[in-house]
């Protein structure tokens, strides 16, 4: 087999075995089953994976590489302004194929030891290191002095995964209103507000009303100018 086709079969097997084991269970999905969603036989699906709990390994890994790739640049983005952006890249790997997420959350469930090592792997490195970053952001104050920022990433992270793994079961209690998927876009678009929200300094707050000194440091004056923009641009589409 040349090597072209045996990574395209190798990623049919991958994205039907996390299709599967997201909605069946990894006890409930037989290797024949997903051989025959992929068009090939048993002994073919394990030429490529030796046994099906590699083949869980292998689906569990690849959605957890994801994290190592988009969470610096989320964490990252209260530096540069670019958080829905970096939102919406996070978000749309789950949003494309929302099994994705209930795989996560079926793992976390039944395998909770190995995902804990697991997350600590692929997520805690980063969320660590970044978080350095929104201290520093935090002395800027372009953070909310508030922030736990290790716990906020965790926080985004898990609401997300929590969030797109249950939403096509809570259809009647958010209705798409007749739009295909716009429950679900409901769903993230108000998910990006708290967590942006939740984040920045916010010249309207309250606490940072009362809290300001009497001259804006020119660093915060930016960031309240920033959000201005941003709810003026947001107001001009509408």
């Amino acid at each position: 087999m040349v090597g072209g086709a045996a990574q395209d079969i190798r990623g049919q097997i991958l994205a039907h075995a996390t299709r599967l084991f997201a909605r069946q269970g990894f006890s409930g999905t037989s290797v024949q089953q997903i051989a025959e969603r992929v068009g090939i036989r048993k002994p073919s699906l394990l030429y490529h994976f030796k046994s099906k709990d590699t083949l869980r390994r292998e689906v569990v890994e690849q959605t957890l590489q994801h994290f190592q790739k988009v969470l610096p640049e989320l964490l990252l983005s209260a530096r540069d302004h670019q958080f829905d952006r970096v939102m919406g890249s996070l978000t749309g790997f789950f949003r494309d194929d929302p099994d994705r997420a209930r795989l996560l959350v079926r793992e976390i469930l039944d395998q909770p030891e190995e995902m804990r090592e697991r997350i600590a792997k692929y997520v805690t490195p980063w969320v660590q290191l970044l978080g350095d970053q929104l201290e520093r952001a935090k002395e800027r104050d372009l953070v909310r002095p508030d922030v736990d920022v290790e716990a906020y990433a965790m926080q985004v992270v898990t609401s997300l995964v929590a969030n797109l793994a249950f939403i096509a079961s809570m259809g009647n209690v958010l209705p798409d209103h007749g739009a295909h998927g716009a429950g679900t876009d409901r769903v993230i678009a108000e998910m990006t507000r708290i967590a942006r929200a939740s984040l920045y300094v916010d010249a309207a707050s309250p606490a940072d009303a009362s809290d300001a000194p009497a001259q804006t440091p020119p660093s915060r004056e930016r960031a309240i100018q920033t959000h201005a923009d941003q709810r003026d641009g947001e107001g001009k589409k509408q």
